[in-house]
């Protein structure tokens, strides 16, 4: 990409989005295009057609996306499904049709099969039953993934897809109904230290084992893969690492320094016992991430602890 490409990064404000925009910024791109959902509705094709045709973006980051933990995907499987397959669909069509140069389409480590073989290589996608709590919204991944792989076929384009693990960091859904298991224990732990709260509770039992990369490690690697890749496979980013998600908890209290009980609700869904990522082929590449895990929830407690106000 050069360096004075007009670059669309869709859904930019949010955990993904935000970290490809601070990645590609920093690197000396300075031609980013940037909308927001008031400005531009991803899930209205007219809209997403008028912008591409206006504007004219020669590479797309595809990282907006409707997203949510356990408890979001299963209570919201339609909405899930729906929204993610319109901005997908909107983006890409759009892209095809004003003749983008390349675009990258983020997925998500949960289109894979629930008990498909650890760690996860790319090839036992659709080699299986998926998790149901968040099927919906793995179908619409898969299916992004597919779209892209059948407009290479078709038309010779240059889309590329990527599968991050769980990420976290700056920009993140800290919202306890619906994020994602690690802000989720950020503001847990952060509350009760406030509150000098007795205990904390955790959903689960505990014992599932989940991999975590840092946003920013998670964009770097994207850059990396938009400036050097080219293929219909697509690509896990993640670190190859995991840990339960008790070990999980007892870091984060000993990082936001709680020093309460902390108890496991198991009559709460675990989800998939197991979800981590094989990443030879992008190791292969010669990338790597470069944040431990304890450095990198450090970093995400005291970004929460900063902006913790907008979520109250």
């Amino acid at each position: 990409m050069e360096k004075n490409a007009k670059i669309y990064v869709a859904g930019h404000r949010g955990l993904v989005g935000s970290a490809i925009t601070r990645n590609l910024q920093s690197n000396g791109y300075t031609n980013l295009l940037l909308r927001t959902r008031l400005e531009v509705d991803l899930t209205d094709l007219r809209q997403v057609l008028h912008l591409f045709e206006t504007e004219r973006p020669e590479y797309v980051f595809l990282a907006a996306a409707k997203v949510g933990g356990i408890q979001a995907n299963n209570i919201y499987r339609a909405d899930f499904i729906l929204e993610n397959l319109k901005i997908q669909n909107n983006v890409i069509e759009s892209a095809w049709k004003t003749g983008v140069k390349k675009l990258m389409f983020l997925g998500s480590s949960c289109i894979y099969p629930k008990l498909a073989p650890q760690p996860l290589k790319e090839e036992y996608l659709l080699t299986g039953e998926l998790e149901q709590t968040n099927e919906p919204y793995a179908i619409a991944k898969i299916a992004g993934i597919k779209t892209c792989e059948s407009f290479n076929r078709q038309y010779g384009t240059n889309y590329i897809s990527v599968m991050p693990t769980n990420l976290y960091g700056p920009n993140d859904n800290f919202d306890l109904n619906n994020s994602h298991v690690l802000p989720a224990l950020i503001r847990k732990f952060v509350t009760a230290k406030d509150a000098n709260a007795p205990s904390v509770t955790v959903w689960g039992t505990g014992s599932p084992r989940r991999e975590f990369l840092y946003a920013d490690d998670m964009a770097d690697a994207c850059v990396f893969l938009m400036e050097s890749y080219t293929g219909d496979q697509f690509v896990n980013i993640g670190t190859g690492e995991d840990v339960t998600i008790k070990e999980l908890a007892e870091t984060v209290k000993k990082i936001t320094g709680y020093t309460g009980d902390l108890v496991f609700d198991s009559s709460k869904p675990d989800g998939t016992p197991r979800k981590l990522l094989d990443v030879t082929r992008l190791k292969s590449m010669g990338w790597s991430p470069q944040t431990s895990l304890e450095n990198g929830i450090r970093l995400a407690v005291d970004w929460y602890q900063e902006n913790k106000s907008k979520f109250e």
